[in-house]
């Protein structure tokens, strides 16, 4: 047998499981690296953030992958360099990263890469007859493992498209598992460059959790401001858009898009949420001179309102706790915004459940890959058509 493959069942069957969970979000402010430890899978997963560290991406990095980020037309070649750059430069970061925590990558078991994404394709966006939902991550999984020694799973997207479902949100997955509570309704709620939720019921009935992205989170507010603000990359602490006010006719325009009122669940990205898509707004709404801070406030109110609106309408009624993740929980004037529209809402985040906030989509990604090695499928039941009980990630060996 192929001592890797020897390998590979020997961490299968190892009682605690070291893998680093990585995470490249749409909004390339950098790389989350989780180290976790794993004992147990599906409901009884036990799991301890030994380490977690962010990145960052320099300039550099930034303007080499805006070229072919959610765009329909790129330089071909571009890609193929794209994919073979961004695996090697995130293994180099994964190898810093572990000499800064003094650990060997003997240590560490398995590694789980979302890679980079820079097109997301769902037919419902598309529109091309006979085509399928699609999705492209690149950062190539083998260039990962080559370079750390370390076996890697990789491209966890693809199966889950080729199984009936979007490729997104996969994060039910690691919510049921991690973030479950009996008497508990819970909503998940993390806001990247895309906002996305999972609902959890308190009567643990898998077939009625729910999970979809809602549209915008930071996307088009960090596009906004790097466009308008040199040097800038987001709006720190709100300070732009607390400085303006929101436009109604604006926010109005901008919710005006048939992805809004597309059923339940669903999946978009920044190849629809972008500059042009403000641009447009503005135009029908003759609010072309609305000042920078003006147009911030209301990107951030629209945001705000989209998650709302997804929030009322899928759940109607629940009573719910919100926990939340992701990049957007730092922006206060969004926090304010959703507490302004969802009356009496409890808002927390994931770090009193466990996981820090800023980690916990690299420490998902971590526990598909740790599902994938020793867990049972997960079935969510017959009505849950885009949620397909598979495991996830492409194996690359070192050697």
């Amino acid at each position: 047998m192929n001592k890797n493959l020897r390998h590979l069942f020997k961490i299968a069957n190892k009682k605690t499981r070291t893998i680093i969970g990585l995470m490249s979000g749409t909004s390339l402010d950098g790389l989350d690296i989780a180290l976790c430890d794993f004992t147990g899978h599906g409901t009884d997963t036990q799991i301890s953030l030994r380490a977690f560290a962010t990145m960052p991406y320099d300039t550099a990095f930034k303007q080499e992958v805006k070229p072919i980020f959610s765009k329909r037309q790129v330089d071909l070649e571009k890609v193929c360099l794209m994919n073979a750059y961004i695996g090697s430069f995130h293994a180099e970061l994964i190898n810093r990263c572990l000499k800064q925590w003094n650990i060997s990558a003997d240590e560490v078991d398995v590694i789980a890469s979302h890679g980079q994404t820079i097109y997301h394709a769902p037919a419902s966006l598309h529109g091309v007859t006979g085509m399928p939902d699609a999705t492209l991550q690149i950062g190539d999984g083998d260039h990962i493992a080559v370079k750390t020694g370390i076996i890697t799973l990789s491209d966890f997207r693809q199966k889950h498209i080729a199984a009936g479902g979007e490729g997104a949100p996969l994060a039910v997955y690691g919510d049921y598992l991690l973030f479950s509570k009996k008497d508990q309704n819970r909503i998940m709620l993390n806001i990247g460059g895309i906002a996305n939720f999972t609902f959890l019921p308190g009567d643990l009935n898998t077939s009625r959790i729910f999970s979809t992205d809602v549209g915008p989170g930071n996307t088009l507010m960090d596009a906004y401001v790097q466009s308008m603000f040199p040097n800038k990359y987001f709006d720190a602490d709100s300070e732009i858009a607390l400085k303006g006010t929101y436009n109604t006719k604006l926010v109005a325009a901008l919710l005006d898009h048939p992805f809004f009122s597309q059923s339940f669940p669903k999946t978009t990205g920044p190849e629809l949420f972008n500059l042009a898509y403000l641009e447009q707004a503005q135009k029908k709404t003759e609010t072309t001179q609305l000042s920078p801070e003006d147009v911030m406030a209301t990107l951030n109110r629209f945001s705000a309102v989209g998650i709302c609106d997804a929030l009322s309408r899928t759940l109607k009624g629940e009573q719910f706790e919100i926990f939340l993740s992701g990049g957007g929980m730092h922006n206060p004037l969004l926090i304010s915004n959703i507490k302004d529209i969802i009356k009496d809402i409890t808002i927390r985040d994931t770090a009193e459940l466990g996981v820090s906030p800023d980690a916990k989509e690299a420490v998902l990604f971590a526990t598909l890959a740790n599902e994938s090695l020793v867990g049972e499928l997960i079935d969510f039941g017959p009505a849950q058509t885009r949620v397909p009980a598979v495991h996830m990630g492409k194996i690359s060996l070192p050697t």
